[in-house]
């Protein structure tokens, strides 16, 4: 198969490359501690590099134009993705809402007061959050125990929800509660999106040890939703979890950052007794061994999009994708550091490497290998769903939540 550029894609490549050239955010005229992801500087700048795609068709872009996007095509969107990469730009904000969320609700709802709050996201002017995974939960997304009890034409809910990104940045989130703890723990679960400043919400941000505050808690004290935010059926929320998660992890496969290329510069600069680091064959084989992991990846991209250009739902290929770069980026930033020796250990703007990114990404890649589902719920999901191996004894399967011992 070949994966060149036809002469059209070319054309709109060169385009696109002249566009965010002479409109990409100038991060350096912020503070140096303003330039880093989930401060006010780096999101305000965001927002109106959102906007700005939008207003030149380049939010969204297969999204039909009634919905804020541009109508065009997948090919066109995986191409303005890459040179938005190349150009160095990364925003965490949007991806959730317009790469995750948003899809998975328009396949439930389609209703007018939801569907006016999109147009909104696609300028860049509301963020949405995920709400799903909880203190008793984690990766296990249908132990879900923050409850939603039906009173009149509006839900009350009362819970807990944990490690959510970007939640005290958000205006809007989807939300997955306990709606019937008779029903088995994949079933009686409901889905609803609300408004982040709802009475009753409260968002607790939490400090990473990468000194952001990228996820937060978030705690619902009777809070009340309005019926008509429901999202699918009731008591069929998994449904909604599942498109979410689909799309979380072809979203989370594709994304990008320091690579292998990256690398190499890296290790040319540094020199050793004997040249460079690059000269080095136990690294030149590290880089080998990346270069192939990352291009399965990227590959494995492909027949994720091929499948997205045929109506098709993103399917287990997102769950190997993920596992390729989460362990990659951990890999890549350790050896990185190693690279860099007593001077791996500042993180500075001014002083280190890439304006410190390996150090930051270093810590940051440990709950990259969490986020999405962890490791082991992927290699779960590889061998059952696509090498057809025996799904691992549930002893929970068939009995009523209610009856789940919950180590209280």
């Amino acid at each position: 198969m070949n994966f060149d550029d036809t002469p059209a894609e070319a054309s709109y490549r060169a385009k696109v490359r002249e566009w965010i050239a002479a409109n990409k955010p100038d991060l350096t005229a912020l503070p140096p501690e303003e330039r880093l992801v989930w401060t006010e500087g780096h999101k305000n700048a965001m927002r109106q590099w959102q906007a700005t795609k939008a207003a030149g068709g380049y939010a969204c872009i297969t999204w039909p134009k009634e919905r804020g996007g541009a109508g065009g095509t997948q090919i066109e969107d995986v191409i303005f993705s890459q040179e938005e990469t190349n150009a160095e730009i990364h925003d965490p904000y949007y991806i959730t809402g317009l790469k995750m969320l948003i899809p998975a609700i328009y396949q439930f709802n389609d209703d007018a007061k939801f569907a006016e709050r999109v147009p909104r996201a696609v300028r860049g002017e509301e963020i949405w959050c995920q709400l799903f995974s909880e203190p008793s939960s984690g990766s296990d997304s249908a132990g879900i125990r923050t409850a939603a009890v039906k009173q009149g034409d509006e839900w009350v809910i009362n819970g807990q929800k944990v490690w959510n990104s970007g939640a005290a940045h958000a205006d809007y989130g989807l939300l997955i509660t306990r709606t019937d703890p008779d029903q088995p723990k994949h079933k009686g679960l409901t889905a609803f999106w609300l408004k982040m400043d709802t009475p009753g919400l409260e968002v607790r941000p939490i400090k990473t040890m990468g000194g952001d505050s990228e996820l937060n808690e978030v705690f619902f004290d009777d809070v009340c939703i309005p019926d008509e935010q429901r999202v699918g059926n009731v008591n069929d929320g998994w449904s909604v979890v599942l498109a979410t998660l689909m799309n979380e992890r072809a979203a989370i496969g594709q994304s990008n950052g320091l690579t292998w290329s990256d690398m190499m510069d890296l290790a040319a600069s540094i020199e050793t007794d004997e040249g460079t680091v690059m000269d080095d064959r136990a690294f030149r084989d590290l880089i080998a061994d990346l270069y192939v992991d990352l291009e399965a990846r990227r590959l494995i991209g492909f027949r994720i999009l091929t499948a997205i250009s045929r109506g098709q739902s993103p399917g287990p290929e997102g769950s190997a994708a993920k596992l390729l770069w989460s362990g990659g980026t951990q890999t890549m930033m350790s050896e990185a550091l190693d690279m860099l020796d007593q001077f791996g250990l500042v993180q500075d703007s001014t002083l280190s490497p890439r304006a410190g990114a390996y150090q930051q990404r270093f810590l940051w890649s440990c709950g990259l290998r969490i986020g999405g589902g962890t490791d082991e719920i992927q290699k779960n999901i590889i061998a059952e769903r696509v090498l057809g191996l025996p799904a691992d004894v549930r002893v929970d399967k068939g009995v009523p939540f209610r009856e789940i011992p919950s180590g209280r």
